[in-house]
């Protein structure tokens, strides 16, 4: 098999609240289909993920305020969890915390060689927004 394409697709508990998030966060609203709109797409750049609203998948925060270290239970997490390689992580830690975005681990340079911080989603879904430690800049 060869994939071509993969598109997350994530439970949301309001489709509009997580546009409005994702927006906040960068992204852009892409589409969103039904009256009202239950389904739905944010895009940045070549990336996109579907939002589901009540459906297609688990929700959830552990109630832990931290998503790694000894605060934190990756495995008690109900939501999904997803990787974003940004150019510069350090930036998009200060962009969240000027908009109130809830960061769950602050950058942190990993013993795996990767620049990491988490974000969560009003539904518990996490997202580690990462760059590699000395990787050269990729082009898509």
């Amino acid at each position: 098999m060869r994939v071509t394409h993969l598109t997350p697709i994530l439970n949301v508990s309001d489709i509009q609240q997580s546009f409005r998030w994702f927006e906040t966060l960068g992204w852009k609203k892409g589409w969103d289909w039904g009256t009202p709109p239950t389904f739905g797409g944010v895009c940045s750049g070549h990336c996109e993920i579907f939002l589901c609203e009540g459906g297609q998948g688990g929700k959830g925060a552990s109630g832990y305020p931290t998503t790694f270290g000894p605060d934190a239970n990756q495995a008690a997490e109900k939501g999904v969890w997803m990787s974003l390689w940004v150019e510069d992580v350090d930036a998009v830690h200060r962009h969240c915390l000027e908009h109130g975005i809830e960061v769950t681990w602050p950058p942190t340079d990993m013993p795996w060689n990767v620049r990491e911080m988490h974000v969560r989603h009003p539904d518990g879904h996490v997202f580690r927004v990462s760059r590699g430690i000395g990787a050269p800049d990729e082009e898509d």
